[in-house]
């Protein structure tokens, strides 16, 4: 897949046609036939949320009337059982004509069993999403009763397709791993969508043994669709062999509640860009599970990504909205899915294409709710706002600004690890440095500390996402306690998260550069020692690697302007590596082997391409100082706004909590720097 930063995204119109949009919207929380505890809190959210953003927010917007809502916990709606979402596909099917669009959301649990037809899965088991109505697991019939296994949830969708009609299907279920709730705190409801197969009776041995390996670097969809007229996307929470979480959201809200964090995220991504491609969005949301911590697993993506989503037209970001000005303030019609927070000031500009330093004057968010916020004027820079104001003003965000702190959760006290850990507090807080803020157990945090006493290492602090939720140990961070003196403890856990924030900065980043990019074109290759051609590495669904298998990078630039290209590899380990840096002039090409995949960590992995514009007569712009090896982080060249952010990003010698990313000396209108990032899962060669 080629990559052009000056269309990333905004891609060329599709031809318009008459047509309807439907949207079914499935959530399932309570499960009578299970034990309490079991049952979940998020998926009556989820949909609700779901059905303002169709209704309200989505660029191609839904009627009311075409949204069907099944859900236990929501007035006025349906119970999801399985004869209930059959009924509503049925009805659906009957309705729809060719061309219409179809948007499906199943918010619930999954699990796996052995397949009817093990030779229609790549890993011999059949993936389930589970009604509220679900029974037991019958030995005789083999197969869950009143589940909706992934075969017929193909046929459905395929019945939708056959009819012409354009489907995209978002499932934030999951169907296999394992967590355990590490962390007790304030936010007790943290639950995965996953339900172990032995909660409905099945063989956890017989599961095991169906399991079959296939080639790693095969899509291991939990759905598929088939074929039909209609084109078809799907959207899944994770991969089979991961969980998803459900968490208190938005993060710091007063009032939060219960939301699948999937569709939380997917949701947020699209307020902000719902103008770009299935695999762009796919892109976006990976990058803020790395930067927030949300979770372990890497979501899914599957079909025609390339399309724009809702099949809209494209169009670039959204972080301008028209305000309604009244005695109360300004209101606009975007809060806390569009990155909006209390506090956060906007430009008032007389029309929507003023340039930025045309702003009539500045309003203060005052009140942020989930799809709406409301402002006062404030004075800034020495600007205030006129009492006289053209009709239709727009309010605008401001250039984002980047918090490079993290909070950290504190294990909770009783045990031993956490106990040592307390005690040398204060040397950590001073070996940590101010960009690391630590808080108590039950406080919000962007990583936790936990105690496991069941995990191979009892007596380590492991360092957890924010859910604290344990999965995966074999790649989470964790600092023995039991050979360590105070002093020692606290250097080693500061390092520990020093190093992952400096990873975590770098995405940042990466996903807040400005939308005014320079036009070059980025293609990544990859190959194996089995075939040695170069073949393109997609960009969505994330790619599997091996150990041995090689990435390439070829890169040309398109624009009037010399661009300087550096590449750097985020590892599993937080580690950072870099691999080029050079100069590219107009009409140049880079073709270049990168790196081989090695066998010593493995797992979630990010390639970061970086792209600044040149200025003449510079050094060539050179980032192996952010190298994770390279701690003294000395610039040896510099001059930029965004070499310092940068810098920052790594954990530069002020203190201050946030850093600006464009110039104001710079022209406005002209390039600035892209980050193109590239999510990678490498695996053990089966």
């Amino acid at each position: 897949m080629k990559i052009f930063f000056t269309v990333a995204l905004c891609l060329a119109a599709l031809p318009a046609f008459a047509r309807e949009n439907y949207a079914l919207l499935i959530g399932a929380n309570q499960y009578p036939s299970l034990e309490e505890r079991w049952w979940l809190k998020g998926p009556a959210n989820d949909v609700q949320l779901v059905a303002q953003y169709l209704t309200t927010e989505a660029p191609v917007l839904f009627a009311a009337q075409n949204v069907t809502v099944l859900s236990d916990g929501v007035a006025g709606a349906e119970r999801p059982t399985l004869a209930a979402i059959r009924g509503a596909f049925a009805e659906l099917t009957a309705e729809v004509q060719p061309g219409d669009f179809v948007y499906l959301h199943f918010s619930g649990h999954g699990t796996q069993a052995p397949a009817l037809d093990p030779t229609t899965e790549l890993d011999g088991l059949d993936e389930l999403f589970l009604p509220v109505d679900i029974g037991p697991w019958s030995d005789q019939e083999g197969e869950v009763q009143n589940a909706l296994v992934d075969d017929e949830i193909g046929t459905l969708i395929d019945g939708l397709r056959a009819k012409g009609a354009n489907v995209w299907a978002v499932f934030d279920s999951c169907h296999s791993g394992t967590a355990t709730r590490a962390v007790e705190s304030a936010e007790d409801d943290v639950r995965v969508r996953q339900l172990p197969p032995e909660a409905l009776g099945i063989d956890v041995d017989a599961v095991e043994r169906s399991r079959s390996v296939g080639d790693p670097r095969a899509v291991d969809a939990p759905f598929d669709a088939g074929t039909g007229e209609g084109s078809f996307v799907a959207f899944f929470a994770a991969q089979t062999n991961e969980v998803t979480p459900e968490k208190n959201l938005p993060k710091g809200k007063p009032g939060r509640k219960p939301q699948g964090v999937f569709t939380w995220t997917l949701m947020e991504t699209l307020a902000e860009y719902p103008n770009a491609t299935y695999g762009q969005i796919g892109q976006e949301v990976l990058r803020r599970y790395a930067v927030k911590n949300l979770a372990k697993s890497t979501p899914l993506f599957d079909g025609d990504l390339d399309q724009v989503v809702f099949g809209g037209e494209g169009g670039a970001r959204v972080s301008q909205w028209q305000a309604e000005v009244s005695d109360a303030g300004f209101t606009i019609p975007a809060g806390e899915l569009h990155g909006l927070a209390l506090g956060d000031t906007l430009a008032v500009m007389g029309s929507a294409a003023a340039a930025d330093a045309e702003a009539l004057g500045y309003v203060e968010l005052t009140s942020v709710e989930t799809f709406s916020s409301v402002g006062q004027a404030v004075e800034r820079d020495g600007k205030v706002l006129p009492a006289e104001l053209p009709k239709g003003v727009t309010l605008r965000k401001m250039d984002e600004e980047l918090d490079f702190t993290l909070t950290v959760a504190l294990p909770a006290a009783g045990s031993g690890p956490a106990d040592a850990l307390l005690v040398a507090l204060g040397a950590l807080q001073e070996a940590a440095g101010p960009r690391l803020s630590f808080v108590a157990t039950d406080q919000e945090a962007d990583l936790r500390l936990a105690v496991l006493p069941e995990s191979p290492r009892p007596d380590a602090i492991w360092v957890l996402p924010s859910t604290g939720l344990a999965e995966g140990l074999a790649a989470t961070p964790s600092v023995s306690t039991a050979d360590k003196d105070g002093a020692e403890l606290a250097a080693v856990l500061a390092d520990t998260l020093t190093t992952m924030a400096r990873a975590q900065n770098l995405l940042k980043l990466a996903g807040a550069v400005g939308s005014v990019t320079p036009d070059v074109e980025v293609e990544l290759l990859t190959r194996t020692p089995e075939d040695r051609t170069l073949r393109p590495l997609p960009f969505a669904p994330v790619p599997t690697l091996l150990p041995d298998d090689e990435v390439h990078v070829l890169a040309r630039n398109n624009g009037d302007g010399p661009v300087d290209v550096n590449v750097l590899y985020i590892g599993a380990d937080w580690s950072i590596s870099h691999w080029f840096s050079g100069r590219l002039q107009p009409g140049d090409e880079l073709k270049k082997g990168l790196f081989k995949i090695s066998a010593d960590v493995l797992g979630q992995e990010r390639m970061l391409v970086v792209v600044t514009p040149a200025k003449p007569q510079s050094p060539v712009e050179d980032l192996s100082y952010l190298s994770q090896d390279a701690l003294d982080t000395m610039r040896q060249v510099g001059g930029t706004t965004f070499g310092e952010a940068l810098a920052e990003a790594g954990f530069g010698e002020t203190t201050r909590g946030a850093v600006a990313l464009t110039d104001e000396a710079e022209e406005e209108g002209a390039p600035g720097p892209a980050i193109l990032s590239l999510e990678l899962r490498t695996v053990a060669a089966e």
